[in-house]
């Protein structure tokens, strides 16, 4: 029987009347799979529960901040506490410097942070640092990579304008969007041959050292190698925006993980427990440039906010005590391996730690945006609202990736696996011919 969404549909509908699109982000709107949005009343661990009384597996956990599920109870009882003594002091406090230790440890090499209320706040301030330190104007960043809606870096950037078949935003002026090159992943010619044009005019490269963005564009080594190679040799800023990436993985960053160092990070989603966030950090010879000791400026009122940190320190706790990644490998390892027995050779997902991509299609896992599989796409929104229906949520598009939580079970994994595998055997119209 299906599931009861009438409450859902008639909060849309009044959102309609009342918000751009009914939305307060674009992909929500479910333009990409059809149908309406559900309208989410509450959370617990791995599950979300509707405004119509439903429950849900969520593999979206807020599009990724919630590594420990919904209100994991150290980061409530934190948040609680800390509201408890004020939401907001605009002032110093010893929260800060906490949060900052905490991310700093992950981070061997660098010794600044800078907090301030989101990821995108924390790109625009790299790159204003990168063009402080070097001088320069001009920044490179690669097709389908999004890192925020700043005008500079909405240029062939994200799922969001990719399911909206949007190639780059209105209202960007055309001096801004000028200051941006924009270059195919995977492609050290085509970065060789940006840096000979303009090497004295770029101040930094920013890349997603593990693309989550428009997929999961998992990178070669040795291209993010070059990219650090190249930067140096030119004088600019290498960026890694690990927003998604940061944390996620293990006790640091994902550039760690392939042993390069970047020049700057920015972090977001995990380092706040589900609160607004973003951060920079970096070597002290490179973030002090930002005032009040250097000329870069940067400010917020809400930046540092006490209720924010509180559940970013708690997170990382958790993170820096618990067998929480161990846990998260071996439910991704679950999940790939009940996928892999499932008789259809396309059922498939890619997959680094606790990051996951349904990729539907048979070949190479692609590395760059152009050459992900419409069919994978086609795939993927026949059977989103069969998913839905079995009690799965997943992000409402084929392009955005899911999250696996400390708070998911084997179990669920288990369950997902297998309601996959019947929802595409029902959907698809080559399943014998695609089947092993």
């Amino acid at each position: 029987m299906a599931k009861a969404m009438g409450k859902s549909k008639r909060l849309f509908d009044k959102a309609l009347t009342l918000m751009p699109g009914g939305v307060n982000s674009p992909v929500r709107a479910c333009k990409h799979v059809g149908g309406t949005p559900l309208f989410i009343e509450g959370g617990a661990g791995s599950r979300i529960m509707d405004a119509d009384g439903n429950s849900y597996v969520d593999f979206c956990q807020s599009w990724g901040p919630l590594i420990l599920g919904h209100a994991f109870p150290q980061v409530v009882e934190a948040v609680t506490r800390a509201a408890r003594g004020g939401l907001s002091y605009g002032t110093c406090h010893k929260g800060e410097t906490e949060l900052a230790e905490l991310v700093l440890s992950g981070f061997k090499g660098f010794q600044r942070a800078r907090f301030m209320s989101s990821g995108t706040e924390a790109v625009m301030t790299a790159l204003r640092i990168a063009r402080g330190v070097t001088k320069r104007d001009l920044v490179i960043k690669f097709e389908g990579g999004y890192h925020g809606h700043y005008d500079g870096m909405l240029v062939k950037a994200g799922s969001g304008l990719a399911t909206l078949g949007i190639a780059s935003s209105a209202g960007v002026p055309k001096d801004i969007a000028r200051t941006t090159l924009v270059a195919p992943l995977d492609d050290e010619e085509a970065i060789e041959s940006l840096f000979k044009r303009h090497g004295n005019r770029i101040a930094a490269v920013i890349i997603e050292p593990l693309p989550a963005n428009n997929g999961l564009l998992v990178q070669r080594r040795e291209f993010l190698e070059f990219l650090r190679k190249i930067t140096q040799q030119f004088g600019a800023i290498l960026i890694f925006d690990e927003v998604i990436s940061g944390f996620r993985l293990r006790f640091g960053g994902y550039g760690q993980e392939v042993g390069i160092e970047p020049d700057l990070v920015t972090l977001g989603k995990v380092i706040g427990g589900g609160m607004p966030i973003g951060a920079v950090i970096g070597k002290a010879e490179t973030m002090d440039w930002l005032s009040p000791v250097g000329p870069v400026y940067q400010a917020g009122t809400l930046s540092g906010n006490p209720v924010s940190l509180a559940a970013g320190i708690a997170t990382l706790k958790v993170l820096k005590t618990e067998p929480v990644y161990e846990k998260l490998e071996a439910l991704g390892q679950l999940l790939e391996t009940n996928l892999s027995k499932s008789g259809l050779s396309f059922a498939r997902i890619q997959r680094v730690g606790s990051i996951v991509w349904p990729y539907f299609d048979e070949g190479a896992f692609p590395r760059r945006t152009e050459t992900i599989s419409l069919r994978a796409v086609e795939r993927f929104k026949k059977i989103y609202w069969t998913l839905i229906e079995e009690g799965y949520y997943f992000p409402p598009s084929a392009y955005e990736v899911l999250f696996i939580s400390y708070a998911h079970s084997r179990d669920e994994i288990s369950g997902l696996a297998e309601s996959i595998t019947k929802s595409l055997l029902q959907t698809s119209g080559d399943r014998i011919k695609d089947a092993k």
